[in-house]
């Protein structure tokens, strides 16, 4: 055997034992290298998602969004409603665009109002709520004093203060439900007591009622009694207190109703609006509203074109809106506005639920009074308009024209989101 024969295979083996084992590592170092570059785009991916995470966890988007649809729309049916006011002598003197304007400058100041009470923790809202309530009680008596308190309509509902009215109702309806929430957390052991427990609350919702009936504001007396009952509710009172409430508060109201002759022949127009007594006095509101209703179908007759609001449904622009909206957007128009009324509520419930959850029975009840607020009104609202309920003089929040209910809802708002806002943080490890 030749020396080249004897040794070339031993090389040719060798170099094949080499040549293998450089693939192997060469196939180790591409992996490594896969890995490693796995690994990098996926760091990559994960630090360019978490902050875009972490900013959408810092408010409720959807329930923003709805509001600011709701604020939008009040401002265009606000002018559709309104626009042909000049025409009657009592706004002779104001311009077609006089309402849009004055809607536009109170929802700019509503939102500023509401940037700056988010703003406002929590428990500060706790700390000064019975001073709050207080506060809300004395503009209740200031507003009944003569020359102080303007009139309209037989009313004395408002306070001036130059360019808009202030009408104090408003701001109970905020004091009522921070104070009930406050008041069930510093007696919450003595919930099941009627002298301890129900009472005093009891007695503050009375003399707030009293003042309201003087006024009268019946209306607001109803939504912030379901305010105070609805707090004391879910904050634990007694079965049997809570419904002894429920009788005592049907029955006073059933007794206003019955010892008031001008409450009472509403009543009875409410039953019956299409009786010729009725049609064209008490119930005249009601059946140019149905009226409305039954022009609008299934998708109304266009924006701009009601015939309702040239001067024969009165308060068109406030406390008849949704009959506007339902004669120029229709069945389906009211729909979508009934859907953002209900995420409102809904999102108030779990966003108290959420806060009850992380022990913050405060901030749980506020949250859930301001859907009981927002709920109530929009019911008897749209019940009145709807023929459902007798006649009320409640707008329809966050829509319908109105300095004081405007700013006070958006205030209220922001208080849902700050509750919102401050479990979200909490439930990422933080401090509030």
């Amino acid at each position: 055997m030749s020396w080249s024969e004897r040794f070339g295979s031993r090389l040719t083996g060798a170099g094949g034992s080499a040549s293998e084992t450089g693939t192997r590592g060469a196939a180790a170092g591409m992996a490594r290298s896969a890995a490693r570059s796995t690994a990098s785009g996926l760091a990559s991916a994960v630090n360019g998602v978490r902050p875009l995470r972490s900013r959408m966890l810092d408010y409720d988007h959807s329930l923003l969004w709805v509001v600011v649809a709701l604020l939008g729309l009040g401002i265009v049916m606000v002018y559709s409603a309104s626009i042909a006011m000049p025409d009657s002598p009592k706004y002779a003197s104001y311009r077609d665009y006089a309402f849009l304007v004055r809607q536009s400058i109170f929802v700019v100041m509503g939102t500023v109002v509401g940037a700056v009470a988010f703003r406002i923790p929590i428990s500060t809202w706790d700390k000064y709520a019975p001073k709050l309530f207080l506060l809300a009680l004395l503009s209740l008596v200031v507003v009944l004093i003569p020359h102080i308190g303007k009139g309209v309509n037989g009313a004395r509902r408002w306070i001036p203060l130059g360019i808009t009215n202030m009408q104090p109702s408003e701001i109970m309806k905020l004091a009522v439900t921070i104070y009930a929430a406050n008041y069930t957390v510093r007696k919450q052991e003595y919930m099941h007591s009627f002298a301890k427990g129900f009472l005093p609350m009891a007695f503050a919702v009375g003399v707030v009622g009293a003042l309201l009936l003087l006024e009268p504001d019946m209306g607001a007396f109803m939504v912030i009694a379901a305010i105070a009952m609805g707090v004391l509710f879910l904050g634990g009172v007694n079965g049997k207190l809570f419904g002894g409430l429920v009788a005592t508060a049907v029955g006073t109201f059933s007794l206003l109703v019955w010892a008031s002759p001008w409450r009472r022949e509403r009543i009875f127009a409410y039953l019956d609006p299409w009786d010729d007594r009725y049609a064209q006095g008490k119930a005249y509101q009601l059946t140019h509203s149905l009226i409305a209703f039954g022009r609008g179908e299934w998708f109304g007759v266009g924006l701009g074109g009601s015939v309702e609001k040239l001067n024969y449904l009165p308060e068109a622009h406030t406390d008849f809106i949704l009959a506007v909206i339902g004669e120029e957007l229709g069945f389906v128009g009211v729909m979508v506005v009934i859907l953002m009324f209900y995420w409102i509520v809904r999102r108030s419930f779990e966003i108290g639920r959420q806060a009850l959850a992380l022990d913050r029975t405060f901030a749980g009840l506020v949250a859930k009074g301001l859907g009981i607020w927002f709920g109530a009104q929009t019911f008897i609202n749209m019940g009145v308009n709807l023929g459902l309920l007798p006649t009320k003089g409640l707008t329809l929040p966050l829509v319908s024209y109105g300095g004081s209910g405007i700013l006070l809802n958006c205030v209220a708002v922001a208080v849902l989101m700050r509750v919102d806002y401050e479990n979200r943080v909490l439930m990422r490890g933080g401090k509030v």
